[in-house]
Parts: structure tokens; C-alpha cells; sequence
């Protein structure tokens, strides 16, 4: 069990963040565990001749421990709600190499596993490894997930983060938390991960410097970071992810009433739109281009039948009371 102590202020200053590094770092466990996260399986299916072509991708799949562990470093807590791939590879560059050796050796010694030989004959000279480690990083997002990947799961994160803001909104912190996920509790002002990692109990008062929440979609249940020394977060499995099961892969069914009244795309549209989905998200899964959806979709909104959103750089839609309404709730 894991505990974390938050006092009246510290729920205040509670955030949720979307951190791109982390899903390039997480998704690893994809090359390494495959099948353990299914609704990623078909997306990286599709990536696997650009992830096979990379030149590091021996020492990426090094940095993933048998237990699915990865060093806490390569995950640094999220300083923005909208994260910037780059400003946070700064951030795991900037580690100073003497720590290298701790750090990696946290992920894999806890559990009895032996630092791969990558990683252990590296540590000869743990700047350069550190560099090594970094430019794998970076090359990775740039030939796989950036290109169409990143965009999809981006608005699925952001998608999260507008749920769980209406949650908080109109139900509270309690609520907010029960619904994050299973493994979690809120009790007495201590918001409790009931864990299967690491021995024994953990208690970490956030005392000030502020609770992170992060969706992912590389964990089964809330995680936090191996050591109890780093400031708080949490990561939990992101809602909607299998809208990123391909193009057209998440249409709707309509009802041929709702179809009469706004046209088969408007009803496909306000069906897909109980949840918060961007423009880009909605095109991908209906197998059409944003330019169409973005004409059907302004005609809903002018018609009070979607609301918008913005979060980060993105736009997110939304039905309306009015288009809940009009689909029955469906």
C-alpha cells in the first residue's frame, strides 16, 4: 500500500497533467510485454517496421525490467497540464550522470534482476550513456509515435482530463478519486494505491508540493514512481482508449430516427460525442477527414447541440443537455 497524506491545500493544489515522455517511455513495455495492453496492440502492430528500423531499440527495450519497471528519471513529473516532448527530454538529459548508476539499478536490483549488459557496460562512462540514452529517446518519438500516433493518444489524454474535471465539478475530490481507478481510496484526507509492487507500505505527505494525476495508456491500474523520495504522482489508465483502434474501427450505431432528423454524419457525430473528443480524434475514428467533421460539427454547436471545450492546444467537443436529449443518452 501506498499512502499519500493531503491536507486541505494540498487538495487544492492537486493537478492533472498529459506528459508526453511518459508515453513514449511506458509504451516501451509494448516492444517487451507485448499483449499486456491490448487496446495499444492494433496501433503498434502498425508501428513495429519503424520501431524494428531503429538503431537503438536494443538499448530502449533495455531500460524495461522483467516486472515491466522503468527508471524513475525517464519519467520526471510533468511541470505543465499540456506537456512538451522536448522540455522534458531536456529534463531527463539534465540528470547528473553520477546518479545515473542509482537510478537504474532501482528498477532492476529491487526485485533480484541484474542490470542488462547494455545498461551495466555503460555505466563505464555514465555521461555518454546518459546522452545514449536521451538520443535513443528522442529518435524513437520522432520515427514512431509522432507522426500519428502521438496526435491520436493525445486527444484521448485530453479527453480524460475534461471528464475528470467535470467529476471533480459536480461530484468532488472523493468521487474524483474513486473514479480514477480501482486500485485507489480516499479515506480521512490519505488517498491510498493499493499496490502489487515494492515491499510493504509507503507514506508520503505531500506537504505542500502539490499532487500530479496523469492518464496513461501503458498501466493497468494507478501506479506511482518506484521511490518514495520523488514529489507526488500518480498515473492511471486513461479513459477511451479503444477509439484508437483504427481508422473507422469506433463507429457508431444510430438510430435510423436521429438520422431523419440530423442526417446519418450529425448522428454518427453527436452518438461518438458523450464523451470529449477533438476534431482530429473524431475523424480518425469515423474514417473521414477533419474538414468534414469540423463543417458538421460547427453546425452542431451553432444549433446548442455540442459544447467546445479547449484544452491545451486542442479543441474538444462535447453533447450538450440538449444533444443528450435528442440521442436518448446513447
Amino acid at each position: 500500500m501506498h499512502r499519500f497524506t493531503l491536507g486541505l491545500a494540498d487538495l487544492a493544489t492537486t493537478w492533472f497533467a498529459v506528459s508526453p515522455i511518459h508515453e513514449a517511455v511506458l509504451s516501451l513495455r509494448m516492444w517487451t510485454h507485448p499483449g499486456v495492453y491490448p487496446l495499444q496492440t492494433r496501433a503498434f502492430e502498425q508501428l513495429r517496421p519503424a520501431f524494428e528500423r531503429l538503431g537503438p531499440r536494443h538499448l530502449l527495450l533495455a531500460l524495461v525490467a522483467e516486472n515491466r519497471w522503468v527508471p524513475d528519471f525517464l519519467t520526471p513529473r510533468p511541470t505543465a497540464a499540456a506537456g512538451d516532448f522536448r522540455a522534458e527530454l531536456a529534463v531527463v538529459r539534465a540528470l547528473p550522470p553520477e546518479l545515473l548508476r542509482g537510478e537504474l539499478e532501482q528498477a532492476f536490483l529491487s526485485h533480484g534482476q541484474p542490470l542488462p549488459a547494455l545498461l551495466d557496460d555503460g555505466l563505464a562512462d555514465p555521461a555518454r550513456l546518459l546522452a545514449r540514452i536521451s538520443d535513443a529517446l528522442k529518435e524513437y518519438w520522432e520515427a514512431c509515435l509522432a507522426p500519428g500516433w502521438w496526435p491520436q493518444a493525445r486527444a484521448v489524454l485530453e479527453a480524460d482530463l475534461v471528464y475528470r474535471a467535470r467529476v471533480l465539478a459536480q461530484q468532488g475530490a472523493a468521487a474524483l478519486f474513486a473514479d480514477l481507478d480501482h486500485r485507489l481510496h480516499w479515506a480521512d484526507g490519505v488517498l491510498s494505491i493499493n499496490r502489487h509492487w515494492g515491499d510493504g507500505d509507503v507514506e508520503t505527505a505531500v506537504d505542500g508540493r502539490g499532487l500530479v494525476l496523469s492518464p496513461t495508456c501503458f498501466v493497468r491500474g494507478a501506479i506511482t514512481m518506484i521511490s518514495k523520495d520523488r514529489e507526488p504522482q500518480i498515473s492511471y489508465p486513461a479513459r477511451g482508449q479503444a477509439a484508437m483502434g483504427g481508422a473507422g474501427a469506433d463507429a457508431p450505431v444510430t438510430s435510423a430516427a436521429l438520422e431523419s432528423l440530423v442526417g446519418a454524419p450529425k448522428a454518427r457525430l453527436l452518438t461518438l460525442l458523450a464523451e470529449p473528443a477533438s476534431t482530429t480524434d473524431l475523424a480518425y475514428r469515423l474514417g473521414v477527414t477533419p474538414g468534414a467533421v469540423s463543417q458538421h460539427l460547427s453546425v452542431l454547436a451553432a444549433t446548442g447541440l455540442v459544447t467546445r471545450a479547449r484544452h491545451g492546444r486542442s479543441v474538444l467537443y462535447r453533447r450538450s443537455v440538449l444533444g443528450d436529449e435528442l440521442t436518448g443518452g446513447r
